[in-house]
């Protein structure tokens, strides 16, 4: 009879520790998700203000590159080309008695 008794004990303390282990195994997959997902928003995070840091480098250089093809263009015109001429090159413009003017044939 003492068999008996201890049989059902036995298997309701077995059931019980199963039950235990996988809440055990839950709370800790539920643990590790929780973990990971927060590592993950933490990466994601990182990621966007990179991100952003890299738009605001890209309007900048946007902004720079507007500003030194208005300053080429100002550099290239053609008053300031000939002015140069005039004071480095020492360069005029011919006289009347120089110029030759060439027709084309038809």
């Amino acid at each position: 009879m003492n068999d008996a008794t201890e049989t059902p004990s036995v298997r309701t303390m077995g059931k019980q520790l199963a039950e235990l282990a996988t809440v055990l195994l839950l709370a800790a997959a539920v643990t590790a998700s929780g973990v990971w997902v927060t590592d993950a928003k933490h990466h994601a995070r990182q990621l966007f203000i990179e991100l952003e840091r890299l738009n605001r480098d890209q309007d900048q250089l946007q902004i720079d590159w507007g500003r030194l093809q208005i300053e080429q263009s100002t550099w290239a015109t053609h008053p300031r080309i000939e002015s140069l001429a005039r004071e480095r090159l020492h360069l005029t413009n011919p006289a009347d008695a120089q110029l030759v003017v060439v027709e084309s044939p038809r």
